[in-house]
């Protein structure tokens, strides 16, 4: 090429490469979205109506609609950039969020959710206990489930090739009947509903179900939790906890999941909600790793009272024990008796409650 035109080539070249891009159409930007909560709180109450304000910002383009959820519930559609819904109830206890949903007129769209804690619009009543009698219990129970039918107590027991379901005489202690689960399975929460005994595992996602009169098998199931821990039943449902803050119904025909709430007091969400007792219209619930029951209302998840056991097991125990944790909640309805325990605890225990000044 002659060296006198290579400067015109070149700037042609650079001309035309400007031209294409300034041509090219630009890339469509996401809109972006802020929720803000009115009046601004750690924690907000139960029936707590606020106003909640979403503002979006937007690089290019059009908005085409602006969808506002309450915990999966639509609340607002509209195309305003800054809009204010207000007189929002929160009516639903535990964690929580508003969510929103941007699109644009070219489609191009994008979320934003805010996250916050709906707690108990109650404070709890507060209760600690007197002993009224104790009765044996075999220190090798790692107690996962306990439950008082017809005379007799039933325990669930976990620990991988120690896990169980027994059938104890409460006065002597002695086991009347017993069925071992595999060596693979950690046995978790039971309980007891038309003659027959559910019992939950750990982290097998398996259930298993026992005719009462001989512990025979008839049935297993499946639940879509990571883990098992306690269970119960209203009578009608089975209820079992998880560990977290959940409890969860099932049917007891198709194990099919009927209902969840969460649980809160008035300060915080209550985790670690462990074996249960349905009593009078209310769940009952160990918090694993405390001395701590705690009475519950099923239509909310209120925690309705706080039950102290500090010292329960003190005069029965030694240095070298091996002891663990409290966990276990039997009622006997007929004579409206109350008894807890724990894992590997040598005492199981009748209480009364009394409220604490």
């Amino acid at each position: 090429m002659n060296k006198s035109v290579f400067p015109f080539v070149l700037v042609f070249c650079l001309f035309v490469t400007f031209f294409s891009c300034s041509n090219k159409p630009k890339r469509s930007r996401k809109p972006v979205s802020n929720i803000t909560i009115l009046p601004q709180a750690q924690n907000y109450y139960l029936g707590n109506n606020v106003s909640v304000r979403v503002q979006t910002r937007v690089k290019n383009g059009e908005i085409d609609n602006i969808r506002l959820f309450y915990n999966g519930e639509f609340l607002k559609e509209s195309n305003e950039l800054d809009f204010t819904v207000n007189n929002v109830k929160l009516d639903q206890i535990g964690k929580s969020n508003f969510f929103v949903q941007v699109t644009k007129t070219d489609s191009v769209n994008n979320s934003r959710t805010l996250a916050f804690n709906v707690v108990s619009d109650t404070a709890p009543k507060k209760y600690s206990y007197t002993t009224l009698k104790d009765y044996p219990h075999n220190p090798g129970f790692y107690t996962q489930g306990l439950e008082f039918y017809e005379g007799f107590l039933y325990e669930g027991t976990g620990e991988k090739g120690k896990s169980g379901l027994f059938k104890v005489n409460l006065n002597s202690g002695n086991q009347v009947m017993h069925h071992s689960l595999d060596e693979k399975y950690f046995g978790e929460g039971i309980t007891i509903l038309d003659n027959k005994v559910y019992q939950l595992t750990y982290r097998a996602q398996k259930g298993f179900v026992y005719n009462l009169s001989d512990f025979a098998v008839i049935d297993s199931f499946t639940f879509n939790s990571k883990e098992g821990w306690g269970l119960t039943n209203d009578g009608k449902n089975l209820i079992m906890s998880n560990g977290s803050h959940e409890l969860i119904w099932l049917d007891p025909t198709n194990y099919s999941e009927i209902k969840k709430i969460q649980v809160a007091n008035n300060t915080g969400i209550v985790n670690y909600l462990n074996e249960l007792e349905y009593i009078n219209e209310s769940i009952y619930a160990n918090v694993y790793t405390s001395n701590l029951i705690v009475q519950i209302e099923p239509e909310t998840g209120k925690v309705l009272s706080e039950i102290n056991l500090d010292g329960i097991l003190n005069m029965y125990t030694n240095p070298s024990d091996t002891i663990d944790y409290l966990n276990g909640i039997a009622y006997d309805s007929d004579k409206e008796r109350l008894f807890v325990t724990g894992k590997w605890w040598p005492r199981l225990f009748e209480i009364e409650l009394v409220e604490s000044k």
